[in-house]
Formats: structure tokens, C-alpha cells, sequence
């Protein structure tokens, strides 16, 4: 829903604040760099928490996995993908597998990628934490 004062124009914006404090939904207060007393409010919806996975991360875990590349999962580009296929991991499943052998220990899990495909603690951690979600999700 956005809200806007007859009147007024919004040339450039000099600053944002958020107000008031609530976990239902908060207002956008946005002045005006020409004058103080143009205003813009715009309703703002709360997300019930923030993301800090990727997109690839969110499609992954949203669907089943069918018979995804092993460059869907993350953390898994195309150069680790390249190094995995030529092990026998072509697809997630596979790699899945791997993880489901080793119970879902996320850190014996990112050890073995470490050891298998070159990948650093970063994406090993990723990949990790989506094959851990994906089953949380679908097993």
C-alpha cells in the first residue's frame, strides 16, 4: 500500500528511517533533499526473518530434487561441478547419497567435498546446509 500527499513531489531522497517499532509492520518515512516537509510513506510488509541463503540455495530446497545437475546444488559451480562429474557425482542425488552415508554430518560432509573436489570451506558449507535443509524438507 503506498501513500502519498497530494502536493508534493519527491525529487531526491536524503534519508530513510524506519518507524515505529513493531514486529507487525513498520512505515517507510523517506524527506525530500529540496524541502523537510515533502513525505512519502509507503507500507512495508515484515518478513518473518531474514535471508542469507542464496537464490540458488531457495530453489534447491523449494522442489524435489529430481534429476538435477550437480551444479544445482550450492556452493557447487561449474569448475567443482566439472571435478565432481568426473568422480561419478553428474547429478545431486548422487551427491546426496554421499551426504545420506555419511548420516548428515554436515562437517564429515564438508570434508569429504574439501577432499573430493578442491572446494573451499565456504562452498562446502553451502552445500552442506542445502543438502541438510533438502532433507529436512523432504525425508
Amino acid at each position: 500500500m503506498r501513500l502519498v500527499f497530494p502536493g508534493f513531489r519527491i525529487k531526491r531522497l536524503l534519508s530513510e528511517t524506519t518507524f515505529p517499532p513493531g514486529p507487525q509492520s513498520s512505515a517507510v518515512f523517506l524527506r525530500s533533499a529540496r524541502e523537510a516537509g515533502p513525505v512519502h510513506l509507503q507500507q512495508v510488509q515484515p518478513s518473518s526473518r531474514m535471508s542469507n541463503t542464496s537464490q540458488k540455495h531457495r530453489d534447491f530446497v523449494g522442489e524435489p530434487m529430481g534429476d538435477k545437475p550437480v551444479t544445482a546444488l550450492a556452493g557447487i559451480g561449474e569448475i567443482l561441478g566439472k571435478k565432481l562429474e568426473h568422480q561419478g557425482f553428474d547429478k545431486a542425488y548422487v551427491v546426496l547419497g554421499q551426504f545420506l552415508l555419511l548420516k548428515k554430518d554436515g562437517e564429515m560432509f564438508t570434508e569429504w567435498l574439501k577432499d573430493a573436489s578442491g572446494a573451499n570451506s565456504r562452498q562446502a558449507g553451502l552445500c552442506a546446509l542445502c543438502l541438510k535443509e533438502w532433507c529436512d524438507a523432504f525425508l
